[in-house]
Protein backbone atom coordinates (compact mmCIF):
# COMPACT_ATOMS: atom_id res chain seq x y z
CA UNK A 1 0.00 0.00 0.00
CA UNK A 2 1.44 3.52 -0.94
CA UNK A 3 -0.08 6.58 0.67
CA UNK A 4 -0.42 10.22 -0.76
CA UNK A 5 -1.54 13.47 0.57
CA UNK A 6 -3.50 15.99 -1.57
CA UNK A 7 -1.49 19.39 -2.20
CA UNK A 8 -2.17 22.52 -3.66
CA UNK A 9 -1.61 21.66 -7.18
CA UNK A 10 -3.29 18.33 -7.17
CA UNK A 11 -6.55 20.42 -5.42
CA UNK A 12 -9.45 20.00 -7.23
CA UNK A 13 -8.42 17.16 -10.03
CA UNK A 14 -10.92 14.20 -10.39
CA UNK A 15 -9.78 10.92 -8.76
CA UNK A 16 -9.11 9.11 -11.54
CA UNK A 17 -7.43 11.62 -13.73
CA UNK A 18 -5.17 12.16 -10.44
CA UNK A 19 -4.56 8.30 -10.74
CA UNK A 20 -3.38 8.54 -14.31
CA UNK A 21 -1.25 11.07 -14.03
CA UNK A 22 0.67 9.30 -10.66
CA UNK A 23 0.98 6.33 -11.90
CA UNK A 24 1.35 6.72 -15.57
CA UNK A 25 2.46 2.81 -16.27
CA UNK A 26 -1.38 1.80 -14.80
CA UNK A 27 -3.73 1.15 -18.05
CA UNK A 28 -7.05 3.35 -17.82
CA UNK A 29 -9.34 -0.25 -17.51
CA UNK A 30 -7.73 -1.24 -14.65
CA UNK A 31 -7.67 2.14 -12.90
CA UNK A 32 -10.96 2.12 -13.37
CA UNK A 33 -11.24 -1.20 -12.20
CA UNK A 34 -9.35 -0.70 -8.93
CA UNK A 35 -11.35 2.69 -7.86
CA UNK A 36 -14.34 0.85 -8.30
CA UNK A 37 -12.97 -2.30 -6.19
CA UNK A 38 -12.08 0.13 -3.93
CA UNK A 39 -8.12 -0.06 -4.00
CA UNK A 40 -8.03 3.34 -3.81
CA UNK A 41 -9.17 5.06 -0.68
CA UNK A 42 -9.75 8.23 -0.11
CA UNK A 43 -9.46 9.09 3.65
CA UNK A 44 -10.11 5.52 4.31
CA UNK A 45 -13.24 4.64 2.12
CA UNK A 46 -14.01 4.12 -1.33
CA UNK A 47 -15.30 6.98 -3.86
CA UNK A 48 -16.20 7.69 -7.29
CA UNK A 49 -13.92 8.37 -9.93
CA UNK A 50 -15.03 11.59 -11.10
CA UNK A 51 -14.63 12.61 -7.21
CA UNK A 52 -12.93 15.83 -7.04
CA UNK A 53 -9.62 16.06 -4.82
CA UNK A 54 -9.33 18.72 -2.14
CA UNK A 55 -6.30 19.79 -0.69
CA UNK A 56 -5.48 17.49 2.94
CA UNK A 57 -7.10 14.56 1.35
CA UNK A 58 -4.99 11.20 2.01
CA UNK A 59 -5.19 8.42 -1.00
CA UNK A 60 -4.34 4.87 0.03
CA UNK A 61 -3.55 3.17 -3.27
CA UNK A 62 -3.55 -0.73 -2.51
CA UNK A 63 -2.12 -1.80 -6.19
CA UNK A 64 0.72 -3.51 -7.28
CA UNK A 65 4.12 -2.43 -7.19
CA UNK A 66 5.31 -2.57 -10.72
CA UNK A 67 2.58 0.10 -11.65
CA UNK A 68 4.48 2.82 -9.08
CA UNK A 69 7.91 2.47 -11.27
CA UNK A 70 9.61 4.96 -12.85
CA UNK A 71 8.89 5.08 -17.02
CA UNK A 72 12.06 3.49 -18.31
CA UNK A 73 12.34 3.33 -22.14
CA UNK A 74 11.48 -0.22 -21.49
CA UNK A 75 7.81 0.25 -20.44
CA UNK A 76 7.04 4.07 -21.10
CA UNK A 77 6.10 3.89 -24.69
CA UNK A 78 3.23 1.97 -22.73
CA UNK A 79 1.74 4.99 -21.78
CA UNK A 80 3.73 8.48 -23.20
CA UNK A 81 5.02 6.80 -25.91
CA UNK A 82 3.65 8.01 -29.37
CA UNK A 83 3.17 5.91 -31.71
CA UNK A 84 3.88 6.98 -35.64
CA UNK A 85 1.79 4.31 -37.59
CA UNK A 86 0.46 4.60 -41.63
CA UNK A 87 -2.11 2.67 -40.84
CA UNK A 88 -4.10 1.35 -44.07
CA UNK A 89 -6.94 -0.29 -42.47
CA UNK A 90 -7.95 -1.33 -39.05
CA UNK A 91 -11.08 -3.52 -37.55
CA UNK A 92 -11.61 -5.29 -34.33
CA UNK A 93 -9.11 -8.17 -35.58
CA UNK A 94 -6.35 -7.06 -37.42
CA UNK A 95 -4.08 -3.73 -38.43
CA UNK A 96 -2.74 -3.47 -41.85
CA UNK A 97 0.02 -0.77 -41.92
CA UNK A 98 2.42 0.49 -44.04
CA UNK A 99 5.92 0.28 -42.76
CA UNK A 100 8.53 2.65 -43.59
CA UNK A 101 12.10 1.77 -44.76
CA UNK A 102 14.71 1.62 -41.71
CA UNK A 103 12.40 0.29 -38.65
CA UNK A 104 12.77 -2.96 -37.33
CA UNK A 105 9.58 -4.81 -37.22
CA UNK A 106 11.03 -6.71 -33.77
CA UNK A 107 13.07 -5.80 -30.74
CA UNK A 108 16.84 -7.00 -31.33
CA UNK A 109 19.89 -6.81 -29.71
CA UNK A 110 20.34 -3.01 -31.74
CA UNK A 111 16.58 -1.47 -30.96
CA UNK A 112 14.64 -2.01 -27.88
CA UNK A 113 12.17 0.21 -28.18
CA UNK A 114 11.29 2.32 -31.47
CA UNK A 115 10.11 -0.78 -33.64
CA UNK A 116 7.13 -1.68 -35.39
CA UNK A 117 5.07 -3.91 -33.05
CA UNK A 118 5.97 -1.28 -30.27
CA UNK A 119 4.43 1.30 -32.06
CA UNK A 120 1.59 -0.91 -32.75
CA UNK A 121 1.28 -1.98 -28.79
CA UNK A 122 1.39 1.21 -27.75
CA UNK A 123 -1.28 2.74 -29.97
CA UNK A 124 -3.34 -0.61 -28.87
CA UNK A 125 -2.47 0.36 -25.14
CA UNK A 126 -3.80 3.92 -25.52
CA UNK A 127 -6.83 3.18 -27.50
CA UNK A 128 -7.94 0.60 -24.23
CA UNK A 129 -7.74 -2.38 -26.64
CA UNK A 130 -4.80 -3.94 -24.98
CA UNK A 131 -2.64 -4.31 -22.09
CA UNK A 132 -0.48 -6.25 -20.95
CA UNK A 133 -1.00 -5.90 -17.54
CA UNK A 134 -4.48 -8.35 -18.33
CA UNK A 135 -4.44 -11.34 -17.15
CA UNK A 136 -3.99 -13.84 -19.43
CA UNK A 137 -3.82 -11.09 -22.42
CA UNK A 138 -2.56 -12.10 -26.02
CA UNK A 139 -0.35 -9.62 -27.06
CA UNK A 140 -0.40 -7.92 -30.33
CA UNK A 141 1.62 -9.62 -33.46
CA UNK A 142 2.77 -9.28 -36.82
CA UNK A 143 1.66 -12.14 -39.25
CA UNK A 144 4.59 -11.12 -41.97
CA UNK A 145 8.20 -9.39 -41.77
CA UNK A 146 9.62 -7.14 -43.66
CA UNK A 147 13.72 -6.35 -43.45
CA UNK A 148 14.67 -2.74 -41.75
CA UNK A 149 15.50 -1.11 -44.77
CA UNK A 150 12.31 -2.69 -47.06
CA UNK A 151 9.41 -0.99 -46.56
CA UNK A 152 5.61 -2.15 -47.10
CA UNK A 153 2.47 -3.59 -45.84
CA UNK A 154 2.76 -5.72 -43.00
CA UNK A 155 -0.48 -7.34 -41.33
CA UNK A 156 -0.47 -7.09 -37.00
CA UNK A 157 -3.33 -9.44 -35.22
CA UNK A 158 -5.09 -7.90 -32.32
CA UNK A 159 -6.31 -11.86 -31.35
CA UNK A 160 -5.36 -15.35 -31.00
CA UNK A 161 -7.43 -16.28 -33.36
CA UNK A 162 -6.71 -13.47 -36.52
CA UNK A 163 -3.10 -14.54 -35.99
CA UNK A 164 -3.61 -18.52 -36.53
CA UNK A 165 -6.00 -17.86 -39.47
CA UNK A 166 -3.93 -15.67 -41.08
CA UNK A 167 -0.69 -17.52 -40.81
CA UNK A 168 -2.29 -20.43 -41.90
CA UNK A 169 -3.39 -18.68 -45.17
CA UNK A 170 0.12 -16.81 -45.50
CA UNK A 171 1.35 -21.20 -45.71
CA UNK A 172 -1.58 -22.08 -48.15
CA UNK A 173 -0.91 -19.59 -50.21
CA UNK A 174 -4.19 -17.28 -49.96
CA UNK A 175 -2.50 -13.92 -49.22
CA UNK A 176 -0.87 -12.34 -52.18
CA UNK A 177 2.35 -10.32 -51.40
CA UNK A 178 3.61 -7.90 -54.59
CA UNK A 179 6.56 -5.86 -54.35
CA UNK A 180 8.33 -3.18 -56.13
CA UNK A 181 11.70 -2.92 -56.69
CA UNK A 182 14.78 -1.27 -58.51
CA UNK A 183 17.57 -3.30 -60.34
CA UNK A 184 20.71 -2.42 -62.21
CA UNK A 185 20.38 -3.02 -66.27
CA UNK A 186 17.35 -4.96 -67.39
CA UNK A 187 15.99 -8.64 -67.13
CA UNK A 188 15.61 -10.83 -70.27
CA UNK A 189 12.99 -11.85 -70.56
CA UNK A 190 11.38 -8.34 -69.57
CA UNK A 191 8.78 -10.68 -67.69
CA UNK A 192 9.29 -14.51 -66.03
CA UNK A 193 9.99 -16.55 -63.20
CA UNK A 194 12.82 -16.58 -61.02
CA UNK A 195 13.59 -20.46 -59.49
CA UNK A 196 16.24 -21.69 -57.39
CA UNK A 197 17.23 -23.14 -53.69
CA UNK A 198 18.48 -20.84 -51.03
CA UNK A 199 20.26 -21.76 -48.38
CA UNK A 200 20.70 -19.94 -45.50
CA UNK A 201 24.14 -18.78 -43.70
CA UNK A 202 23.20 -18.13 -40.40
CA UNK A 203 26.51 -16.62 -39.34
CA UNK A 204 26.52 -13.92 -42.19
CA UNK A 205 22.83 -13.42 -41.99
CA UNK A 206 23.20 -13.99 -45.21
CA UNK A 207 21.71 -16.35 -47.88
CA UNK A 208 23.40 -18.00 -51.40
CA UNK A 209 21.10 -19.15 -54.39
CA UNK A 210 21.91 -22.89 -55.92
CA UNK A 211 20.15 -23.99 -59.37
CA UNK A 212 19.53 -27.19 -58.00
CA UNK A 213 18.61 -29.24 -54.71
CA UNK A 214 21.28 -28.82 -51.73
CA UNK A 215 21.16 -30.37 -48.00
CA UNK A 216 19.40 -27.29 -45.85
CA UNK A 217 18.37 -25.85 -49.11
CA UNK A 218 14.64 -24.38 -49.43
CA UNK A 219 12.81 -23.75 -52.91
CA UNK A 220 12.25 -20.33 -53.90
CA UNK A 221 9.48 -18.92 -56.90
CA UNK A 222 9.50 -15.73 -57.87
CA UNK A 223 7.18 -13.94 -60.56
CA UNK A 224 8.62 -10.72 -62.17
CA UNK A 225 7.49 -8.62 -64.71
CA UNK A 226 9.08 -5.46 -66.06
CA UNK A 227 7.14 -1.69 -65.38
CA UNK A 228 9.27 0.61 -66.77
CA UNK A 229 13.35 1.05 -67.85
CA UNK A 230 15.62 4.13 -67.59
CA UNK A 231 18.49 5.68 -65.90
CA UNK A 232 20.73 2.53 -66.33
CA UNK A 233 18.17 0.98 -63.77
CA UNK A 234 14.53 -1.48 -64.22
CA UNK A 235 11.37 -1.23 -62.43
CA UNK A 236 10.05 -4.15 -61.64
CA UNK A 237 6.87 -5.70 -59.83
CA UNK A 238 7.48 -9.13 -58.38
CA UNK A 239 5.02 -11.38 -56.85
CA UNK A 240 6.08 -13.99 -54.07
CA UNK A 241 5.44 -17.81 -54.61
CA UNK A 242 7.55 -18.37 -51.78
CA UNK A 243 8.43 -16.73 -49.03
CA UNK A 244 12.25 -16.91 -48.24
CA UNK A 245 14.59 -15.00 -46.21
CA UNK A 246 15.96 -12.07 -48.67
CA UNK A 247 14.35 -14.40 -52.02
CA UNK A 248 13.91 -11.27 -54.11
CA UNK A 249 17.25 -9.46 -53.47
CA UNK A 250 19.38 -12.67 -53.42
CA UNK A 251 17.72 -13.94 -56.71
CA UNK A 252 17.61 -10.75 -58.31
CA UNK A 253 21.48 -10.55 -57.56
CA UNK A 254 22.51 -14.16 -58.69
CA UNK A 255 20.40 -13.67 -61.83
CA UNK A 256 23.30 -10.18 -62.73
CA UNK A 257 20.65 -7.97 -62.11
CA UNK A 258 21.15 -7.03 -57.79
CA UNK A 259 18.41 -4.32 -56.20
CA UNK A 260 20.16 -0.93 -56.10
CA UNK A 261 21.02 0.25 -52.79
CA UNK A 262 21.48 -3.43 -51.42
CA UNK A 263 24.63 -3.28 -49.50
CA UNK A 264 24.28 -7.15 -48.40
CA UNK A 265 24.01 -8.55 -52.44
CA UNK A 266 24.64 -5.38 -54.35
CA UNK A 267 27.21 -3.88 -55.72
CA UNK A 268 28.83 -1.25 -53.43
CA UNK A 269 30.39 0.96 -56.84
CA UNK A 270 26.88 1.52 -58.60
CA UNK A 271 25.17 2.32 -55.17
CA UNK A 272 27.28 5.10 -54.38
CA UNK A 273 27.10 6.45 -57.84
CA UNK A 274 23.05 6.54 -57.56
CA UNK A 275 23.26 7.99 -54.29
CA UNK A 276 21.79 5.38 -52.38
CA UNK A 277 23.21 3.49 -49.70
CA UNK A 278 21.15 3.34 -46.91
CA UNK A 279 19.02 0.36 -48.05
CA UNK A 280 17.72 -1.61 -50.87
CA UNK A 281 15.00 -0.02 -53.24
CA UNK A 282 12.98 -2.82 -52.21
CA UNK A 283 8.87 -1.74 -51.04
CA UNK A 284 5.93 -4.82 -50.47
CA UNK A 285 3.60 -2.46 -52.02
CA UNK A 286 0.41 -4.53 -52.67
CA UNK A 287 -1.51 -7.14 -50.50
CA UNK A 288 -4.32 -9.22 -51.35
CA UNK A 289 -6.13 -11.81 -49.79
CA UNK A 290 -7.29 -14.73 -52.14
CA UNK A 291 -9.45 -16.68 -49.49
CA UNK A 292 -10.08 -20.54 -50.81
CA UNK A 293 -10.91 -22.23 -47.59
CA UNK A 294 -12.94 -21.27 -44.81
CA UNK A 295 -11.39 -18.15 -42.92
CA UNK A 296 -13.35 -17.78 -40.05
CA UNK A 297 -13.67 -14.07 -38.64
CA UNK A 298 -11.68 -12.74 -41.56
CA UNK A 299 -13.63 -13.84 -44.08
CA UNK A 300 -15.13 -10.02 -44.88
CA UNK A 301 -11.65 -9.57 -45.86
CA UNK A 302 -11.84 -12.11 -48.61
CA UNK A 303 -10.86 -10.46 -52.21
CA UNK A 304 -9.72 -7.14 -51.08
CA UNK A 305 -6.33 -5.59 -52.29
CA UNK A 306 -4.95 -2.76 -50.17
CA UNK A 307 -2.22 -0.76 -52.18
CA UNK A 308 0.79 1.47 -50.48
CA UNK A 309 0.52 4.11 -52.81
CA UNK A 310 3.63 6.54 -52.24
CA UNK A 311 6.83 4.30 -53.07
CA UNK A 312 10.11 6.90 -52.64
CA UNK A 313 12.30 5.18 -55.43
CA UNK A 314 9.07 5.00 -58.23
CA UNK A 315 8.85 8.90 -57.84
CA UNK A 316 12.14 9.64 -58.12
CA UNK A 317 13.40 7.28 -61.04
CA UNK A 318 9.51 6.46 -62.60
CA UNK A 319 7.05 9.07 -61.11
CA UNK A 320 4.82 8.82 -64.44
CA UNK A 321 4.37 5.04 -63.05
CA UNK A 322 1.56 4.32 -61.04
CA UNK A 323 1.32 0.49 -60.08
CA UNK A 324 -1.43 -0.67 -59.27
Amino acid sequence: MREFTVGPNDAGQRLDRWLAKTLPLLPGPLAQKYIRLKRVKLNGKGAKRDTRLVKGDVLQLYINDEFFDTPTPENAFLSVFKPQLDILYEDENLLLVNKRPGLVVHPDEHERVNTLITHIQAYLYQKKEWSPYWENSFAPALCNRIDRNTGGIVIAAKNAETLRIMNQKIRDREVEKSYLCLILGSMNPPEGKLEGFLLKDETKKQVSVHKHPVPGGRTAVTLYRTLAKGHGLSLMECRLITGRTHQIRAQFAAAGHPLLGDGKYGRERENKRYGRTGGQALYSYKLAFRFTTDAGCLADLNGRVWTANQVDFVQEYFPDVHPQ
